[in-house]
């Protein structure tokens, strides 16, 4: 009777257990996650500064550069804190609710990734391509247009994806084997069918990482035959392209090696896991403001600016 009764009892308070095969040695992975946080929101911060404080940088790629930079800060403060003080003092709790709006702002905050990354392709194929009618196209406004659909369509389907989640009946464990609330470690704990949860989560995987990157990867390759055609007349710009196609490639594989790995049946430890999941969202906000601030020429050049003017300032 007891048994049949605690089947139909959902949890609702949770416990983020990730890494607790590692022991007592769990406790020092607080050093590389902290050093690692403390990059990004140094990094974005500087790299967001000054974009903002000098006009200059104040044309459409720089600004969608800043704010890359203003997702880069927000995404990790969403789990790394919580993730911290979990591996310091094993404060492992969390609510359902509180679990369910963590998910949404952390899924949430990826799809923001690809569609800026998508904009700076765009950004790119009007300056190389159709350079006479950059200015036009490339205005805050047009920008700002260009970004609402995708920008609706993220929300829109992760919402879906999050609120099936909350639907769902929780009665098998209320451990779960992550650092944070990732949507098939919530729900690969439910009792019941949960088809329906993997294949909107799948398509939703489709209709914004997928999508997304054939669209890049398609005004990129539109940009590289340009190139090729105009002989060394593009070829400045073509650094900045390189700059995105880093970005990109670092994205794409830790996100496509985190979606299989929960969907393919294998050997792969689950500290392995949950490692390329907070990977996935955290060094991509770590890399992103080295990578743009020493590829990028204007930014490299009014960051060491910045950086004589605060050696001459008097202490």
């Amino acid at each position: 009777m007891q048994g049949v009764f605690a089947k139909n009892v959902s949890f609702t308070e949770f416990k983020l257990n990730g890494f607790h095969t590692l022991g007592e040695w769990r406790h020092m992975l607080f050093i590389p996650y902290f050093l690692m946080f403390l990059l990004s929101m140094i990094g974005n911060s500087t790299l967001l500064y000054v974009i903002v404080a000098n006009k200059a940088l104040h044309s459409p790629m720089f600004v969608l550069i800043g704010l890359m930079a203003v997702v880069d800060l927000g995404a990790p403060v969403i789990f790394v804190p919580h993730m911290l003080l979990n591996f310091l003092f094993d404060w492992k709790g969390i609510s359902l609710l509180g679990c369910l709006i963590q998910m949404l702002c952390i899924h949430y905050s990826g799809s923001c990734q690809c569609t800026l990354l998508l904009c700076m392709a765009l950004d790119r194929y009007f300056a190389i391509c159709r350079p006479l009618f950059y200015h036009k196209n490339m205005e805050i406004a047009n920008v700002l247009k260009y970004m609402i659909v995708p920008l609706v369509r993220n929300f829109v389907l992760i919402t879906t994806v999050v609120c099936l989640a909350g639907r769902l009946s929780y009665c098998a464990t209320n451990l779960i084997d992550h650092c944070f609330c990732e949507h098939m470690a919530l729900v690969q704990l439910a009792c019941g069918d949960t088809s329906i949860n993997n294949l909107v989560g799948l398509l939703t995987a489709f209709l914004i990482t997928a999508v997304d990157f054939l669209f890049i990867i398609l005004s990129y390759v539109i940009i590289f035959i340009s190139v090729l055609k105009s002989g060394k007349t593009h070829l400045k710009a073509m650094n900045t392209c390189i700059t995105h196609i880093i970005v990109i490639t670092f994205s794409m594989i830790f996100a496509l090696m985190t979606f299989v790995s929960y969907r393919i049946r294998n050997d792969v430890a689950p500290s392995s896991r949950i490692l390329l999941s907070t990977m996935y969202l955290l060094f991509p906000s770590c890399c992103n403001p080295i990578i743009y601030g020493l590829r990028t020429k204007e930014i490299r050049h009014h960051f060491l600016k910045l950086i004589q003017h605060l050696k001459i300032l008097p202490m």
